[in-house]
C-alpha cells in the first residue's frame, strides 16, 4: 500500500473562524457580540477565507514535488499520436499523361453542424503513370506450366479462354503482364467478352483478383464490376495494393495481375463454362496514397546559440507529431549548415557528437548538458552549437490524437484543387490516433516505470512495458511460461478503441501491424535472454443477454430499452466493463445477479423479471447452447456483448 502524505495544514474556512472567536475573550473581552452581523466577525471571516487560500496553496506542495521528481527522472507524458488510413484519389477521367498528387495534399471530412472538420494530409506524393499491357498467360496455381495467349488477345477477331481446362476447375488462372507496377492504382479494365461462362451468379462471381508482393500473391479490391463475371461487354475496376513487383514467369518478366477462379461448396453456382475474352484495354483512373492526421508548418527559426551547454528552445506550436526524414533540426554557424540528429537521450553522447533531444508534448529543442563527475573532472554529453549559430528547423508537423479516428468513407472533400482529379474517399477507417496522456496518468503510470526500469522479469514487468510502449495499448495481460502453454511468455494486448461502446465489433479490437510491430520491439528489448515472447491479442467471449423489465410508469419503452442495451454492453465491455469501470477482468465470470442489479439502477427501470446469458459466436453471429445463470472465461479471455435482446413492459 502506498504511504499518504500528509497535508501540511488540515484547517478549513470554519476551522479558522472558531479558533479566532475562541481567541476574542483573551484579547478584547470587551468585545462581546460574536454574531456573524457583527463587522468585526465578518473581518474575522474573511481573513478566514484568505487564509484557507493560503492554506490550500501550501498543501500543493508535496504534489509539486512529486511531479518535479517525475520530471527529474525523465518520466513525462506520452504525447498523441497522429491516426492513419489510406486515402484514393480518383481522376477526372482514364490518365493519358503522368499526374502527381503532391505530397502535403490535403482532404477532409465534411463540415457539419456541430462536428469540427477532421484534416489529413498525405504522406508522400502520388504518381499516376498510364499502364501498358504487355503480356498474358494462362494457367493453374499446381505450378505447372502456362499458356502464352498474348497473341489471341491481341489478333483482331480472336478470343483467349479465360480458364483453360476442360471442364474449369478451381485454381485455374489468367495472367496479365504490365510493363511497369500497378501499386497503389486504381485501374480500369475495359473488356469484350462473350456469354460463355454461364452458371454464375453475375453479381458475385467466384473469382478473386491478385497481384505479385514480391513474395506472395496478395488480393486486389474490386471496386465495380458490370462484365458480370467476365460473361459480357463492360468496365472493372480495381484497387490495387501498395506492392506490386515483377516476377518471371515462363521465361516471361512482367508485373502480373491474375484473375483465379475460387472452388465453391456444393449447391453453389460456378462456370460450367470458361468466359472468353477478346479484347482488354487497361487504364489508370485513380491512386491510393497513405495520409495521415496532421497539420504541416513550415520550417522556422527558434533561436541563436549562446554556446553554453544545455540550451533549449521550443518550436511555436506542440505537441509535435514524430518527426520523418525531411523534419530536421539545422545549426548555421560560420562553418556553413549542419545537420543535427535527434536522439531519445544523451546518455551515449559524446563531446562531438551533433544530437539534440526534441520533446513531442511541449515541442522543446534540447542541447547536451555539460555534468560535473564524481572526480571534479566535467562531461559534455553531446555538442554545443557555436556562440551566435542560428537554429532552425526545416518543418513539422502537429499531432492530431483520437479526433482522427474517422469512419470510412468520411474523408471526401478535398481542400485544395488537385489538376485531373475529381473525387477522393478513403476505403477504410482511419486508425492509430490517440490522445496524449493527462498530467494525472503521468503521475499514476510514474512509480510502475520506476518500478520495471526497462527490464522485464516479472509479469507486471511484461505488462507495464507493453503499456509504455504506444498510448494505443489500453490493456495487456501477461501469462507466465507455466500459464500460456506455448514455452513463451505471452502478452495480451487490448487496444484503445473509441466510439460508441455498443457499437463496437470483435474486429475493432484487432492488432495492426504497426502496433504490433512497436510492441513486440519493446518487449524484445526487455526480455531476459533466453526467453521467448508472443504478442497476440485476448480470446473475445461473445455473450448475448435476454432479458425482460418493467418499466416505471410514463417511460417511453423504447428509451429505457436503449439504456438497459447500452449498461449491459458497458458492463462486460473489455475498456469500460466492470464495477470500477476500467475493463472486465480477464477470466471473471458473469452472473446474471450481477447484471441484474446493473440493469436495476438504470433510470426508468421498475424491475428485472428475467435474465438469461447466452454464449455466442461472434464470427457466425449465432447464440451457442442454452440460457444460463452465469458465464465462466479462461484466463486469457474476456467478454464482448453482441445481440442482446431486452424486451420492455
Amino acid at each position: 500500500m502506498a504511504l499518504q502524505p500528509p497535508n501540511l495544514d488540515d484547517r478549513r474556512f470554519q476551522d479558522i473562524v472558531d479558533e479566532m472567536k475562541r481567541m476574542i475573550p483573551r484579547f478584547t473581552p470587551e468585545w462581546t457580540n460574536h454574531n456573524v452581523a457583527d463587522p468585526g466577525v465578518a473581518l474575522i471571516e474573511l481573513f478566514a477565507w484568505m487564509a484557507e487560500m493560503v492554506l490550500y496553496r501550501v498543501n500543493q506542495v508535496p504534489d509539486k514535488l512529486y511531479t518535479e521528481f517525475l520530471n527529474l527522472v525523465g518520466i513525462e507524458p506520452f504525447a498523441p499520436t497522429v491516426a492513419q488510413t489510406d486515402v484514393t484519389f480518383w481522376l477526372s477521367a482514364p490518365a493519358e499523361q503522368e499526374i502527381v498528387v503532391p505530397e502535403g495534399t490535403q482532404v477532409s471530412t465534411v463540415p457539419g453542424a456541430d462536428e469540427e472538420v477532421v484534416v489529413f494530409a498525405t504522406k508522400r506524393p502520388g504518381i499516376v503513370r498510364p499502364p501498358r499491357l504487355s503480356a498474358a498467360r494462362t494457367g493453374h496455381v499446381d505450378g505447372s506450366r502456362t499458356t502464352d495467349v498474348w497473341e489471341d488477345l491481341t489478333v483482331p477477331g480472336s478470343m483467349v479462354t479465360c480458364f483453360s481446362s476442360s471442364p474449369v476447375r478451381a485454381g485455374d488462372v489468367m495472367y496479365l503482364g504490365m510493363e511497369q507496377s500497378l501499386a497503389g492504382l486504381g485501374v480500369q479494365l475495359d473488356i469484350s467478352a462473350f456469354a460463355q461462362g454461364v452458371g454464375i451468379d453475375p453479381a458475385n462471381p467466384p473469382l478473386a483478383w491478385e497481384v505479385w508482393s514480391g513474395t506472395a500473391w496478395i488480393p486486389a479490391t474490386v471496386t465495380s464490376d458490370t462484365t458480370g463475371g467476365l460473361n459480357k461487354d463492360g468496365t472493372m475496376v480495381l484497387t490495387i495494393p501498395e506492392r506490386h513487383e515483377s516476377l518471371v514467369l515462363d521465361g516471361t518478366s512482367a508485373h502480373w495481375l491474375r484473375v483465379r477462379l475460387l472452388p465453391v461448396t456444393d449447391g453453389e453456382p460456378t462456370y460450367q463454362q470458361s468466359p472468353k475474352i477478346a479484347t482488354v484495354a487497361v487504364a489508370a483512373v485513380a491512386i491510393t496514397v497513405p495520409a495521415e492526421h496532421s497539420q504541416r508548418l513550415p520550417g522556422e527559426n527558434i533561436g541563436r546559440s549562446t554556446g553554453v551547454p544545455g540550451q533549449r528552445f521550443t518550436v511555436s506550436q506542440a505537441p509535435v507529431a514524430p518527426r520523418d526524414e525531411a523534419e530536421q533540426v539545422i545549426v548555421s554557424d560560420h562553418t556553413g549548415e549542419h545537420v543535427w540528429q535527434e536522439v531519445r537521450d544523451f546518455a551515449q553522447s559524446g563531446p562531438q557528437d551533433r544530437h539534440v533531444v526534441w520533446n513531442s508534448t511541449t515541442g522543446e529543442i534540447s542541447f547536451g548538458p555539460l555534468i560535473r563527475q564524481a572526480d571534479g573532472t566535467r562531461v559534455q554529453y553531446g555538442a554545443v552549437p557555436s556562440d551566435g549559430a542560428q537554429i532552425r528547423v526545416t518543418g513539422y508537423r502537429l499531432a492530431g490524437g483520437a479526433a482522427g479516428n474517422v469512419g470510412a468513407r468520411t474523408l471526401t472533400t478535398l481542400r485544395s484543387s488537385v489538376p485531373f482529379v475529381a473525387s477522393v474517399s478513403n476505403a477504410g477507417p482511419a486508425t492509430g490516433g490517440v490522445d496524449g496522456e493527462t498530467a494525472q496518468e503521468t503521475k499514476a503510470r510514474g512509480p510502475l516505470a520506476l518500478r520495471t526500469t526497462g527490464r522485464a522479469v516479472t509479469a507486471r514487468d511484461y505488462e507495464q512495458i507493453a503499456l509504455q510502449a504506444t498510448t494505443q495499448v489500453a490493456r495487456a495481460r501477461c501469462l507466465p511460461i507455466t500459464d500460456s502453454g506455448h514455452g513463451a511468455v505471452v502478452v495480451l494486448v487490448v487496444p484503445q478503441v473509441r466510439g460508441e461502446v455498443g457499437q463496437h465489433r470483435i474486429d475493432d479490437f484487432a492488432l495492426g501491424k504497426d502496433l504490433w510491430t512497436t510492441v513486440a520491439g519493446e518487449l524484445d528489448k526487455a526480455r531476459p535472454v533466453g526467453v521467448a515472447v508472443e504478442v497476440g491479442t485476448p480470446y473475445y467471449q461473445g455473450v448475448s443477454v435476454a432479458v425482460l423489465v418493467r418499466a416505471l410508469p410514463g417511460r417511453p419503452s423504447e428509451v429505457v430499452r436503449q439504456r438497459v442495451l447500452e449498461a449491459i454492453a458497458t458492463f462486460v465491455h473489455p475498456l469500460r466493463g466492470g464495477i470500477d469501470r476500467d475493463g472486465w477482468d480477464f477470466g471473471g465470470t458473469l452472473t446474471s445477479v450481477a447484471l441484474a442489479q446493473v440493469i436495476e439502477a438504470v433510470d426508468g427501470v421498475l424491475a428485472v423479471d428475467e435474465l438469461q446469458l447466452f454464449e455466442y459466436d461472434l464470427r457466425t453471429r449465432e447464440r451457442v447452447g442454452e440460457g444460463r445463470d452465469s458465464l465462466a472465461l479462461a484466463d486469457r479471455s474476456l467478454f464482448l456483448e453482441a445481440d442482446s435482446r431486452v424486451v420492455v413492459s
